[in-house]
């Protein structure tokens, strides 16, 4: 498998023309990657969490499906695809909602949400994830709270979950 090559933004996502390739030495002063996740909601309005493999950094906790978009991707396809190959799940990048960004030390963590995904296409990646569930935001927040999200959620929910809870429910409100 090939590298996988990022495009670099400044601190307000604009792209700065230069890649960078994932687990080379610290990305240059004043520079981002993107990374997208996706909150997928099913028609009843529970949501889709996920455990991370054993594998992984912050193994086995839980989270929404996430990545890092790769070179000449945007945020919102990048979402798309890792809600794709880390569960199976399909939405269309352009019907995403955006809920929010949340800048960290080295990435620019975007948050969206896909309404009325098809909870029979589940098919998990064993690579990526371990387990997965449909909960209600309830108990997300239970479990964020309860520390059985890996960490940096923590601070990603603290400060979108307004807006996160929200535009979950715009979802159901339209039906």
């Amino acid at each position: 498998m090939d590298a996988e090559l990022w495009d670099l933004v400044d601190a307000a996502g604009r792209p700065l023309g230069i890649t960078h390739r994932r687990g080379d030495p610290d990305l240059p002063a004043g520079s981002y990657h993107i990374v997208s996740s996706v909150c997928a909601v099913r028609e009843d309005g529970r949501v889709l969490i996920s455990q991370r493999a054993a594998v992984k950094d912050f193994a086995l906790d839980w989270e929404f499906a996430a990545g890092s978009a790769l070179a000449g991707e945007t945020s919102r396809e990048a979402a798309a695809r890792e809600l794709r190959e880390e569960t199976g799940l399909i939405a269309a990048a352009d019907a995403l909602v955006f809920v929010g960004r949340r800048i960290e030390a080295t990435a620019l963590f975007d948050v969206y949400v896909a309404h009325d995904i098809d909870p029979a296409t589940v098919q998990l990646d064993p690579a990526e994830v371990a387990d997965s569930e449909w909960v209600t935001m309830d108990e997300v927040r239970e479990r964020y709270r309860a520390g059985v999200f890996a960490a940096p959620w923590v601070a990603r929910f603290d400060e979108l979950w307004p807006a996160l809870t929200a535009a979950v429910r715009a979802g159901a409100a339209t039906r």
